[in-house]
């Protein structure tokens, strides 16, 4: 006899569906899986044959064939074990004939237990693409799968559960939809920083506009300090940007069932010994995503930046543009989403004191041979270089009056605002996804602007990408300044952030 069970699979960070076609016939007993199942879907043999039997079930003495289709496409993981225990079972009259509106996914234990997997949202996003109304998920990933809005979710912490439920001797409650409480995470105020109010005022442009920024200043004068407080001017995250970077974290495990979603914009800051696959996503043989998809709709924050290696900081610069990373291995192609703020902090040479005097104790070689771990086209897709000087000591004696995050994080909502009603619902959501259609449009500059935009184009040699950032900034600056048109002030301020005077010349 043969059954069919619909579930769920990964592809990248998008789920597909998958049937567990499960087929009973005379022979030598045997069991075997088919339709490109790797080492963990393979094991499944072992897991369900061991569940069945310790939840007082008949493993079936026959010829066993489970064919996962479409059978094509690899499959990967342990998502597998639940379908195809409740397929076999069906296949042999032990449960009665599933309904095919339907839809099982989850790992077992030995002992019937049912445990999470990886994944389940965009697996759940998937299943009400597919018309499913029924899915049954681990219980400890239930809170997930009804971030989907769609199908009902059924919590199944074991298979006798599951099996009661479908013979109707006790049916599972769906599971309520998932709402965060009203306890948020504690984040750093900018009240605490003293002085650096030229950095706080390139930070408040970059949350602003989404840009890039690049902090250059000598030990300790607070610039990680500062990235770190970053989070707490951000706007919060709409509903499609808290799915779509929830999707990545889910699929690499990151997620929980008392917080299976996230509320807050990602902020990542690896280490600089990462390697370039760690960074930009890779892996065999079905690629991952990587940090820099980690931090989608959020901050990737680079510390001691020409400390990671040239390989790692290069593969960052087409994500830059485009929002996405393509990664092909011999296992497949994935395309993993990667829109993100890229924050940078360094020192301007090796003993980080360039600039101050007798202090320095770098000659003037090793100090462009520091500089020029950065490459030019990556400097050129940063919008706001800043420097962040040593505070003195009067600064640091006193007590921190600074102004608060929350009365920044005000104003930054307020030009965010004003972008969301410029684009409108399908438009880009920040200044810094203007293409050249939005640039034309929204960026037109008067005589004056064009005047001082052309002394500059030719006296600090700009590319075409820092003309297009620069308009993006100077948009950004006169939304805070609640201008409809970028004025001379907007476009000087916007254009002295395009070079520092710690980088050796």
């Amino acid at each position: 006899m043969m059954t069919q069970v619909r579930s769920l699979g990964l592809r990248g960070v998008e789920g597909y569906e998958v049937t567990a076609e499960c087929d009973l016939s005379g022979g030598l007993p045997n069991f075997e899986i088919v339709g490109l199942p790797d080492t963990a879907v393979k094991e499944a043999r072992d897991r369900v044959r061991a569940a069945v039997k310790n939840c007082g079930f008949t493993f079936p003495v026959s010829r066993i064939t489970v064919n996962l289709a479409p059978a094509d496409r690899r499959k990967g993981g342990t998502v597998y074990d639940l379908p195809i225990l409740v397929g076999i079972l069906s296949a042999g009259g032990q449960l009665p004939p599933v309904s095919p509106k339907a839809a099982f996914l989850g790992e077992l234990s030995l002992s019937g237990a049912v445990r999470s997997v990886p994944g389940m949202l965009p697996m759940a996003l998937a299943a009400k693409a597919a018309g499913i109304e029924a899915l049954f998920v681990p219980a400890d990933a239930a809170a997930e799968a009804t971030l989907a809005k769609g199908p009902a979710v059924y919590p199944v912490a074991h298979v006798s559960q599951l099996v009661a439920h479908l013979t109707g001797e006790a049916p599972i409650s769906p599971a309520p939809p998932w709402s965060p409480g009203a306890e948020g995470e504690e984040v750093l105020d900018f009240a605490e920083v003293k002085g650096q109010e030229n950095v706080k005022r390139a930070l408040e442009i970059a949350a602003a506009g989404g840009h890039n920024v690049l902090m250059i200043g000598p030990p300790g004068s607070g610039k990680s300090m500062l990235a770190r407080r970053l989070p707490s001017i951000l706007p919060g995250l709409s509903e499609r940007e808290a799915l779509e970077a929830t999707a990545v974290w889910s699929v690499l495990g990151l997620t929980d069932k008392d917080r299976p979603l996230l509320t807050a914009r990602p902020f990542r800051a690896p280490h600089h010994t990462i390697s370039a696959m760690g960074m930009a996503g890779g892996g065999a043989p079905i690629p991952r995503p990587g940090e820099i998809s980690l931090a989608h709709h959020g901050v990737l924050f680079l510390d001691e930046l020409p400390e990671f290696h040239k390989d790692v900081l290069e593969v960052l610069r087409q994500p830059m543009e485009e929002g996405t990373v393509q990664i092909t291995r011999a296992g497949g192609s994935e395309r993993f989403p990667a829109q993100f703020m890229l924050v940078c902090a360094m020192n301007p040479c090796k003993c980080g004191w360039y600039g101050h005097g007798a202090r320095c104790k770098c000659s003037p070689k090793d100090v462009e041979k520091y500089q020029s771990k950065l490459s030019g086209p990556l400097l050129d897709r940063v919008d706001l270089t800043v420097e962040v000087d040593a505070p003195d000591f009067d600064t640091l004696s006193e007590k921190p009056a600074g102004e608060t995050s929350a009365a920044i994080k005000g104003r930054v909502d307020a030009a965010r605002s004003v972008q969301a009603a410029r684009f409108g619902a399908e438009g880009v959501p920040c200044n810094a996804q203007m293409g050249r259609g939005e640039l034309e449009a929204f960026c037109p500059l008067d005589g004056p602007c064009q005047a001082l935009l052309k002394g500059a184009f030719e006296r600090m040699g700009l590319t075409a990408r820092s003309y297009d950032r620069i308009l993006r900034v100077a948009r950004t600056i006169a939304d805070l300044d609640h201008s409809e048109a970028i004025q001379v002030p907007h476009l000087a301020e916007a254009l002295q952030y395009r070079a520092s005077g710690w980088l050796a010349k």
